[in-house]
């Protein structure tokens, strides 16, 4: 018989160092790659893996969130296994904890325990609703069961000066863990590969009766204990559970040649930035393109982008460019960027390396370098971004370590 698997998408995260682009909207809601949200690529990894129940958990701002999983991923209504539906946090366990919101990742989950008894599920995937990656959870979890773990973890070499980040695993020859470091200021290295240390992404497959153990155990009324990879994952580890470290470079993704090495934490902005990028460049290392891997999110029913002039010296143009529907270069150029919904730019303006929310409008002459620029934002003619870091500044905008200026959501000139 095949096990049941329920999917479990932690979407509640306050994405505090996006701001400003989570200044009305929460971490995996943030708009990404012209078309989607960050937890589009969550949820497609599951649909594409075969898992067809999933559970999103929200919580901080999660309207936006909300909306969007209404309108674009809805299943029919006459399978009952086939469904995504949002938990918002509901203090379900009011009467032993109190009136709390989710205090951590493992505490989300042990708050809607009744959903996984309900479903009856052998298998629990939780997975982080806000990193772009392509994942084959099928293959994880065919080694979960093959191993017999009671816990099975995803782990990323990453370079050591990167990796203090996230949680460190020290592994044996059979990638058994025997050891978890959440955050460690100086992470230690993968023996035999000095400088790279083994990380874990935040995607947990447990069996069920071991996830209502140490949930149970690390819950308890305390008043912490409340998240995976600083708890619960130690917890298992000295309570002499099987946890296991799968190699997310060994996952397989239909229609895609060599190693899966491709996943990036989009926290920072720079970091959201630079993802954005990787899209746009000549042989881009995340192929959106591939279709044994459909990347589905919400269907808007916008017009198709268009190209308009090529005369009195001005030509609408794009190179190395993603755009969505409704987008109209009308004279003006485009380099290296991308383009949401409906995004307008005018005759002469000049547009490079930067990522256009929906409805943004671009004035004619104006000049826009390593610019992020939330929705419904109008450029006046002329004015440049990107150009004078000082004088953006004292327009109160964000400026990042590395240049890239982020102008808010409906800002004003």
């Amino acid at each position: 018989m095949k096990p049941r698997v329920l999917g479990m998408i932690l979407a509640g995260g306050q994405g505090s160092r996006l701001a400003p682009l989570t200044q009305k909207r929460s971490k995996p809601a943030v708009p990404f790659g012209s078309k989607y949200r960050i937890i589009d690529f969550a949820i497609n990894n599951f649909i594409n893996s075969g898992v067809f129940s999933v559970y999103v958990l929200t919580q901080y701002k999660a309207q936006s969130l909300t909306e969007h999983i209404q309108r674009g991923w809805r299943f029919g209504t006459f399978l009952s296994d086939y469904f995504i539906t949002l938990v918002p946090a509901q203090m379900y366990r009011i009467e032993e904890l109190g009136p709390v919101w989710y205090r951590g990742t493992a505490d989300a989950v042990y708050q809607n325990m009744h959903l996984i008894d309900n479903y009856e599920a052998d298998y629990v995937a939780i997975f982080s609703g806000d990193h772009i990656y392509k994942m084959n959870v099928e293959h994880m979890l065919q080694q979960h069961i093959e191993t017999r773990a009671d816990v099975t973890i995803a782990a990323y070499p990453m370079p050591q000066e990167q990796a203090h980040q996230f949680g460190i695993m020290h592994i044996d020859p059979n990638w058994r863990v025997t050891d978890f470091l959440e955050k460690p200021k100086d992470p230690p290295s993968i023996p035999g590969q000095p400088g790279t240390s083994l990380t874990s992404m935040g995607n947990y497959i447990f069996s069920r009766r071991a996830l209502e153990e140490l949930l149970e155990t690390n819950m308890g009324g305390g008043e912490s204990g409340f998240d995976f990879g600083g708890d619960v994952i130690p917890r298992a580890l000295n309570d002499g559970y099987n946890v296991m470290a799968y190699d997310f470079h060994r996952n397989p993704i239909p229609g895609q040649a060599g190693p899966n090495t491709y996943w990036r934490d989009v926290g920072t902005l720079d970091a959201y930035y630079e993802a954005n990028m990787d899209l746009v460049s000549i042989n881009p290392e995340f192929d959106i393109y591939n279709p044994e891997w459909t990347l589905r999110t919400s269907s808007e029913f916008s017009p198709p982008a268009k190209f308009v002039h090529e005369s009195d010296g001005r030509k609408g143009q794009a190179f190395n460019t993603i755009m969505a529907g409704g987008a109209i270069i009308s004279g003006g150029t485009v380099r290296d960027s991308i383009l949401a919904r409906n995004v307008r730019t005018h005759s002469y303006s000049l547009v490079e390396s930067s990522v256009l929310f929906e409805d943004v409008e671009v004035g004619r002459h104006a000049h826009l370098r390593r610019c992020i620029v939330d929705k419904n934002v109008t450029i006046p003619p002329g004015t440049k971004i990107g150009l004078d870091l000082e004088e953006d500044r004292a327009r109160g905008f964000v400026v990042t370590d590395s240049g890239v200026v982020v102008v808010p959501k409906g800002y004003t000139f």
